[in-house]
């Protein structure tokens, strides 16, 4: 941009948008009609045509759509292909072996946060908490355990530093890129949040275990029988409504019915599938990760420089390619090839069900704030030629930019703020374009690298609002498995993530000046 930007009132109607919407979500209310109602006043103002105006609702969610339904894709796709391990039990399979390794409450949380994680990356913790709830929380609390210890390994793990950067997937990344030009790599924020949610919860990991370590007592079985007797918390269905995704009862869809307590329960669940899938049952519990885990090399040797090099989207087609096959190989095993044609298709419509239940809230959202960034986004939107669209944003940074500190440090820790400040409403993922957008808007005026400090936001959204601070989160899903009250997670894993994060966004600064 070249000149002093001219401050118009589509401007300020979009300004006006923007705190609207972040103050929606801090009274934890959803923010898709302000967003829509926004969207609607900002096309108006620049083109002075209500029926562009109306046409702009409809387009901006569109151009969203177009931007992300790759991501939408992924997720459907990998859910597929949950689905269809979870018929031949072959989920289950993958994590029952490592009930043998918890010796004790320690190894337990430890193991309890590592399978999180990993099963998290490639599924999202959604679908992961359930399983990992059902199966290998038990026998957690059978080693001596407490629920609170467990519950926090499994948010912190899962809903903390796996979906913060959503590294395999990709959702997280590519909308923060996305949001932030066309000039910025998802590639790039997406390597950046990985080492920045390693950090944030390594330490969140290490400043829990020794805040619940006094509580881990002698293995007993009757640890397990008293936790099993706990009747469910009131409190949960009080608060489980607010907020702007309900992931918490998406997550409970996605569960078992009973968690398997004892190693006879497991048995007998896996004993209770036919004979052919039984067989195919322990296959597909090896297959599947040894897949994924050749798409992690792949990557790995790609940014080496070995191999085939791998651009923009190339990853995550990579994944959702994966995971389509073994999801059809998995159905044709489950069933013969008629039942299997059929199963095939219904496990990618639950799937695209899924994800649209999860992330479609989130294209009315990421319009309004695509509209803000100019461009084609904004062209798109309001139906006008790329050199006629404004960069309201942008221009609105601009006007002020003799104000804005040039501190590195500051505006990264500014940028954090608005990240917690967003996933105040407890989704995690709805402050993502504004973090984004402001990333990349104020970046240039302090010479900061806008992936940098959009990793940085996309650490504050998600830490906040995606299951570990906020008690209207999805770390009700967690409350509930793990049968403890929520405020109490949230209380034990307050001082953690805030020391994590404030110990990333420095190591931001300091490793991507």
């Amino acid at each position: 941009m070249t000149g002093q930007a001219v401050i118009g009132v589509a401007h300020w109607i979009y300004l006006a948008g923007v705190l609207a919407i972040v103050v929606t979500m801090i009274l934890r209310a959803n923010v898709v009609v302000p967003s829509v109602v926004a969207t609607f006043l900002v096309a108006f103002a620049w083109t002075c045509s209500p029926a562009t105006a109306l046409g702009g609702i409809f387009n901006a969610s569109f151009t969203a759509a177009k931007e992300l339904f790759n991501i939408f894709l992924v997720i459907a796709l990998m859910t597929a292909l949950l689905n269809a391990l979870k018929a031949l039990r072959s989920d289950i399979r993958m994590v029952e072996p490592l009930r043998a390794v918890m010796k004790n409450g320690h190894a337990a949380y430890f193991v309890l946060a590592a399978i999180t994680y990993v099963i998290s990356l490639f599924f999202w913790p959604t679908p992961a908490v359930p399983l990992v709830s059902a199966v290998l929380l038990p026998a957690a609390i059978a080693a001596g355990l407490s629920p609170l210890a467990g519950a926090l390994a499994i948010a912190l793990a899962g809903q903390g530093m796996a979906l913060s950067s959503d590294y395999v997937i990709g959702v997280a990344p590519g909308i923060s890129a996305k949001a932030a030009g066309a000039a910025v790599s998802a590639t790039v924020v997406a390597d950046r949040a990985l080492i920045l949610s390693l950090i944030t919860g390594g330490i969140a990991l290490t400043l829990a275990y020794f805040a619940v370590r006094k509580s881990i007592v002698a293995p007993d079985a009757r640890l397990l029988a008293r936790w099993q007797a706990q009747a469910g918390n009131g409190e949960l269905a009080r608060i489980e409504a607010e907020g702007t995704f309900d992931k918490a009862e998406i997550a409970r869809a996605t569960g078992y019915p009973q968690p398997f307590g004892t190693n006879e329960q497991v048995h007998q669940e896996l004993a209770g599938v036919d004979a052919r899938r039984k067989r195919w049952s322990p296959f597909f519990a090896v297959v599947t990760p040894l897949a994924f885990l050749g798409v992690i090399v792949t990557m790995v040797f790609s940014k080496l420089g070995i191999g085939q090099e791998l651009k923009g989207g190339d990853a995550a087609a990579l994944v959702g390619g994966v995971a389509a096959v073994l999801m059809i190989s998995a159905s044709l095993a489950a069933d013969s090839l008629r039942k299997a044609l059929d199963a095939s298709a219904d496990h990618v419509t639950e799937g695209f069900v899924f994800a649209f239940r999860a992330m479609g809230a989130v294209l009315p959202i990421a319009g309004f704030f695509f509209l803000g960034a100019g461009g084609e986004l904004a062209a798109g939107t309001l139906g006008v030629p790329l050199d006629r669209t404004p960069s309201l944003l942008f221009d609105l940074i601009q006007s002020v930019q003799a104000y804005i500190p040039k501190s590195h440090t500051l505006l990264a820790f500014s940028i954090l703020l608005v990240g917690m400040i967003t996933g105040i409403d407890g989704s995690g993922f709805a402050g993502l374009p504004l973090t984004g957008s402001l990333s990349g808007a104020l970046a240039p005026t302090a010479g900061l690298d806008p992936a940098t400090l959009a990793a940085v936001g996309q650490m504050g959204a998600v830490w906040t609002g995606g299951g570990t601070l906020i008690a209207w989160s999805s770390l009700i899903a967690v409350a509930g498995f793990a049968r403890v009250p929520v405020f109490e997670i949230v209380r034990a894993a307050l001082v953690p993530v805030i020391a994590g994060l404030i110990v990333s966004t420095v190591c931001a600064v300091i490793l991507w000046p």
